[in-house]
């Protein structure tokens, strides 16, 4: 007899999020849809979904699809029934009400908003708040998110009890899918703890029914299986109840996974998880019921139990994890045990993180004894053979694969990927002729494999070829987006007897001596030097001949515009003896700008020569008698600080006027 839990499967949140997704496939007018997330921890829905043109996205992906929407493109973005933090939640709306080509259908589950307000209601900044679940799931962030205070998040009871709490205020709330019996105890707990706190019950109630429904269905049957993804979080704690309290239990995700029954088995549960579709249900009670059925149960019930053989790949379920082995049941005569150096391609994996109880696992047999009833087995060797047709399929398809760098040999590096070792040329590891490649030894590198030999199972890969790719990619994009005008921050990379050249990530332009300094310099070393971080612009580009002029002087910073900008005609100020011409002294007002003090404003007298009077260095005190905007000129007086006012006179003969023409090529450049 087989007895199918009344509860099992789907939940109304999970049911209706499937609804919503499969209506809004339907319509047109709804664009292209994305869920934030798997939109249920079920495979064989998600794959569905994925058919119908659904995709699963994650946040990072949100700017990129809002960026589409603005351009016209219409997007539709489904909230799952665990629900999103609170600042994504507000984004979203805020950006759907921008836009109305970006849309957001929320199919968070009553429960979990009935939380959400609760948490946001009850907490402050001095009242904390404890929530029962898992850290990492989807809900429990989402919970977190609203508190307006501390947060701690427990997995048991007794990770409860050893917490300190210091406000007797402090709020408990409950993931919607934890298991009940821990949870009860929980609230036995916390009454202890905080004498003021506050206790929410909120599990869900079909959560809650499911799981009383499983442990009264494991009281009537031989053996008891659980249907649902390993992810999820309702399942797990449905196949940790039933293993406590039934004999036998198996945890499968479909019809595929099922066990073959021992002969003493005469009566079998099903429950299932939330996000279990009703047709697997289905499908695992027609299997079982075959199972019974069939006439040959004694023949295939041996069958299960074959012998097995060195060199056999198999499919067991972990039984037992530590850090050192796994211990599989491969429903073969002896017990399957994986050390741990033939599970792990990277030395650094803590085993007990990666695998749990009740995982599928696919294994080779490397030595098997009957007699001491025990199959050491190999992860690697069973995945290295298939792996190796993906390396191949990597090289045909161009596809960038990971690896970790495992060894430095003599000439190039070993790189651990997918069980396989891809051995990595010198020449194409990236690093220069005299680079140390030791640097690489334990890191992940990106790389495309550009050999292969199947027959020897070898392949060799290339890093540059990545990194060439990747500069191309740059390159096309900067040339793509390049324009007059734009800012880049660079480093100079060299520097010229006409310029320097900075490097734009990948790209170099060159910054002509002109364009580095106000001031008039010989070199650029003056004023910048190699590596040094500089901010520039675009004044000019080729995209032909890949030619980028660069500016680096500001405008503001033009000595010509401080210096109008602070002084008038008829102002007097300190000015510095720089040069002597026969016509005449040039005198720097500020750096940048020099003025000229013909050779009859110097003095009230005739004047033979500039140096009779002045001395270069000489700082003077000059009246500004003229300026010039179109040419940038400046001309500058002694005399006129030496005459009343009321005697200055332009028209006298030996008077000059306001701006010398002679000799202009003999003139500074301001």
């Amino acid at each position: 007899m087989i007895i199918v839990g009344r509860y099992a499967g789907f939940c109304p949140g999970v049911r209706r999020a499937i609804s919503t997704a499969e209506e809004l496939s339907g319509r047109r007018s709804a664009g292209k849809i994305s869920t934030l997330g798997m939109l249920i921890h079920n495979r064989t829905a998600v794959r569905d979904l994925e058919k119908a043109g659904i995709r699963a996205i994650e946040a990072k992906d949100l700017p990129e699809i809002y960026g589409k929407a603005k351009n016209g493109e219409v997007h539709t973005v489904i909230l799952r029934a665990h629900g999103v933090t609170k600042d994504i939640a507000e984004s979203l709306a805020a950006w759907a009400e921008e836009c109305k080509e970006f849309r957001v259908v929320d199919c968070t589950c009553p429960y979990v908003k009935k939380i959400h307000r609760i948490v946001e209601e009850n907490t402050d900044r001095d009242v904390p708040l404890i929530v029962f679940g898992a850290p990492e799931h989807p809900e429990v962030k989402g919970i977190c998110s609203y508190a307006k205070g501390k947060v701690t998040v427990v997995e048991n009871a007794e990770q409860l009890e050893r917490c300190v709490v210091k406000d007797s205020r402090t709020v408990l709330v409950s993931q919607t899918t934890q298991k009940l019996s821990e949870w009860k105890k929980c609230q036995k707990i916390f009454k202890n703890l905080c004498t003021n706190g506050k206790i929410f019950d909120t599990i869900c109630s079909v959560t809650e029914n499911r799981q009383t429904e499983a442990v009264e269905l494991c009281g009537k049957v031989d053996a008891m299986v659980v249907i649902g993804s390993r992810e999820s979080s309702n399942t797990m704690k449905l196949y940790d109840l039933a293993r406590t309290h039934c004999k036998s239990a198996y945890l499968v995700e479909d019809e595929q996974e099922l066990p073959l029954f021992s002969s003493d088995v005469h009566n079998l549960g099903i429950t299932a998880g939330a996000s279990t579709p009703g047709r697997i249900i289905e499908e695992v009670h027609k299997k079982m019921n075959d199972i019974l059925e069939n006439e040959n149960f004694e023949e295939l019930l041996n069958e299960s139990f074959r012998t097995l053989n060195t060199g056999d790949t198999v499919t067991g379920v972990i039984t037992s994890v530590s850090q050192a082995e796994l211990t599989v049941d491969l429903g073969a005569k002896v017990t399957g045990v994986i050390p741990y150096d033939e599970v792990a391609e990277d030395s650094e994996v803590d085993l007990t993180k990666s695998y749990k109880i009740g995982d599928s696992v696919v294994c080779r047999a490397i030595r098997v004894s009957d007699v001491e009833g025990m199959a050491v087995l190999s992860v690697k060797q069973a995945e290295r053979s298939n792996s190796f047709k993906k390396l191949t399929e990597a090289s045909e398809s161009g596809e960038t694969l990971q690896g970790k760098v495992t060894d430095v040999v003599k000439g190039g590096l070993v790189v651990s990927c997918k069980y396989n070792r891809v051995f990595i040329p010198a020449g194409q590891s990236g690093v220069p002729k005299e680079g140390d490649m030791n640097a690489l030894k334990g890191k992940t590198i990106r790389f495309k494999i550009i050999e292969t030999d199947t027959e020897k199972n070898k392949a060799i890969g290339s890093i540059r070829a990545v990194e060439r790719e990747e500069r191309k990619a740059r390159l096309e994009e900067f040339w793509a987006n390049i324009e007059e005008g734009k800012v880049y921050t660079g480093r100079i990379k060299s520097l010229t007897s006409f310029g320097a050249f900075v490097d734009l990530g990948g790209i170099d332009g060159m910054v002509h001596t002109t364009e580095l300094s106000w001031n008039k310099i010989k070199h650029p070393s003056e004023v910048v030097s190699v590596g040094q971080e500089l901010t520039v612009y675009v004044k000019s580009f080729d995209r032909e001949k890949k030619r980028i002029s660069l500016g680096y002087k500001k405008a503001e910073d033009d000595p010509w515009v401080i210096f109008t900008s602070r002084f008038a005609v008829g102002d007097v100020t300190p000015v510095k003896i720089v040069s002597f011409m026969p016509f005449g002294a040039f005198a720097e007002v500020i750096p940048g700008v020099d003025g000229l003090i013909h050779i009859s404003q110097i003095a009230d007298k005739r004047v033979n020569k500039p140096s009779d009077e002045l001395q270069l260095g000489e700082t003077v005190n000059a009246k500004i008698v003229g300026i010039d905007e179109e040419k940038k000129k400046v001309s500058l007086s002694l005399r006129a600080l030496l005459e009343e006012p009321m005697d200055y006179d332009d028209s006298e003969p030996d008077s000059a006027p306001a701006f010398e023409e002679e000799q202009p090529s003999e003139e500074p450049t301001l």
